[in-house]
């Protein structure tokens, strides 16, 4: 198993500094956003000079519209060649939004029937689909197609896709996602996930600062032996400010990911200071306590 930090988790800072704290702090790799950085320059170029601070482990197609890069399909193509260019392994995408009326998306993506033959050149390039967060308060709904757990899986089945499987995403309809979770893993088509918490109808939280059973998940990656790649996405706003204290809380992040995945032994987590559990009767809670807002997590709810 690979760890990657997604570029996305630092993208208040400059692209080229977020590359520099993923290696910092130990992470095995960078899972590359195209994002407005990538408007108008040479991508290649840019990539490459990216992969001399860190390697590149995969690269997600841009989710809004950027100058230069096209809509969804002609987005997606031009990340996969530019990921064939630069040696980068696998791209992911997002599926098309019914709430957007992403109608042409939508018949194209149904109209490939060998994702990685047609779309990944022939499988030099690992083409994955993510699933896609339930939003709202009380009455949510999924704003993209394929949301049920089974119809993604069997698409992903007959067209030869792989699948980015987001806890985030599916803890945001079912906070104990772990029987989904094992419906994307026994298809034996997940490749990539990303990883954070969530709780208080936020998102791609810090872990330990949402009600997910995070640890029991990586738990479940360690006795399944899963090999492909894991990506903490977390939001920039969940890290402190500080450069400082920004490379203290990854590293700690990725050594808690190693332990509890059995890549590292379970003394490896004694360099940090402990956090004391915080107990959460009121469910009606809109926010985490401030008081833990700085730390990399403050207990794991399992």
């Amino acid at each position: 198993m690979k760890l990657s930090l997604s570029s996305g988790s630092l993208f208040t800072l400059p692209l080229e500094r977020a590359f520099e704290l993923a290696e910092q702090a130990g992470f095995d790799g960078v899972e590359l956003i195209i994002n407005q950085d990538f408007q108008w320059v040479n991508p290649v170029k840019l990539v490459r000079k990216l992969q001399q601070i860190c390697p590149i482990n995969s690269i997600h197609a841009p989710f809004m519209p950027l100058d230069g890069w096209g809509g969804p399909v002609e987005s997606l193509f031009n990340s996969i060649d530019l990921a064939a260019k630069t040696g980068v392994p696998l791209v992911n995408f997002h599926p098309p939004s019914w709430l957007g009326l992403e109608i042409g998306f939508w018949r194209w993506l149904y109209k490939i029937r060998d994702f990685q033959k047609q779309i990944g050149l022939d499988g030099q390039v690992m083409v994955t689909l993510e699933n896609m967060p339930w939003v709202g308060g009380r009455l949510k709904v999924n704003p993209n197609i394929l949301s049920a757990t089974r119809d993604l899986v069997t698409f992903i089945h007959d067209h030869n896709l792989y699948l980015t499987f987001d806890t985030t995403h599916m803890g945001s309809g079912k906070a104990n996602f772990i029987n989904d979770f094992y419906l994307c893993y026994e298809s034996g088509r997940m490749r990539n996930v990303h990883f954070s918490d969530y709780g208080f109808n936020r998102e791609h939280l810090l872990p330990g600062h949402g009600r997910l059973p995070l640890t029991r998940f990586l738990n479940h990656l360690k006795h399944t032996d899963y090999q492909g790649c894991m990506t903490l996405e977390v939001s920039p706003h969940e890290l402190p400010k500080d450069e400082e204290v920004i490379l203290a809380a990854l590293r700690e992040i990725q050594t808690y990911m190693r332990v509890e995945t059995g890549m590292l032994p379970a003394s490896a987590m004694e360099q940090f200071e402990p956090i004391h559990p915080l107990e959460i009767e009121d469910e009606t809670l809109a926010e985490p306590s401030d008081r833990y807002s700085h730390q990399p997590y403050r207990s794991m709810h399992d």
